[in-house]
């Protein structure tokens, strides 16, 4: 019998279906390019997600944000996404935490549950300390870096923090990287040069979805693999 699975288990086969039924992501950061990221999670089959986001949903969100639109401004960023993946996938499990992720909330998170880990925050001191406790657990990870400020959706690559170039989060990433002795790191980033250097930084609808979705290609396509 088909199910809503059906089209995506012809393409990887059931067994990796029920797979990734059985695996657990957390996406830290559910705005422009992580909503979208947790979006597709759940259109693939990923069995439990924990969002973790302390925002409430603005007006000044609704260009390029899945969950946003004017019936949700004011809300818990969280608890609008996890009612939208379960309307998708009533069997998920999403977990919510409604904080910021730094150094001094991480111990409230355990990161050694998680089969990966997607960091989609946009603070350089929340990424830093994502990054280290996952890999210090040994625990899968990749980051989005900066997706303000850029026209081009095809300008997206996927490497290793150290073979980027161009993107000046990512420039910033890797000298923290090296001060901490962390010798990689997987990350979804543009070759394109900023168009403005904007506070607050300006975006368009087109762009941070493209980096949610590579980012969940690459997640799916590791857990498969593994």
């Amino acid at each position: 019998m088909n199910d809503q699975f059906h089209r995506t288990a012809l393409l990887i086969g059931q067994d990796n279906i029920n797979k990734l039924r059985n695996r657990r992501v957390a996406v830290f950061g559910v705005g422009g390019v992580g909503g979208h990221a947790a979006e597709a999670l759940c259109r693939s089959g990923i069995g439990s997600i924990d969002v973790i986001d302390g925002d409430i949903v603005d007006v000044t969100n609704i260009n390029r944000q899945l969950i946003a639109t004017h019936k949700t401004i004011g809300q818990s960023k969280v608890d609008v996404i996890k009612e939208y993946l379960i309307e998708i996938n009533p069997n998920i499990t999403v977990s919510t935490y409604k904080l910021f992720y730094l150094p001094q909330t991480a111990g409230d998170i355990d990161l050694s549950v998680y089969d990966y880990v997607i960091d989609a925050v946009d603070t350089i001191t929340a990424k830093l300390e994502i990054v280290s406790r996952c890999k210090t657990l040994n625990v899968n990870v990749i980051s989005s870096m900066g997706a303000a400020n850029k026209l081009d959706p095809a300008a997206f690559e996927v490497a290793d923090i150290f073979e980027t170039s161009v993107c000046p989060m990512a420039r910033i990433m890797r000298k923290e990287l090296r001060d901490r002795n962390i010798d990689s790191l997987k990350v979804v980033y543009s070759k394109e040069k900023p168009v403005l250097n904007e506070k607050p930084p300006a975006s368009i609808s087109f762009v941070p979805p493209v980096a949610g979705l590579i980012l969940a290609g690459e997640v799916i396509k590791d857990l498969i693999k593994a």
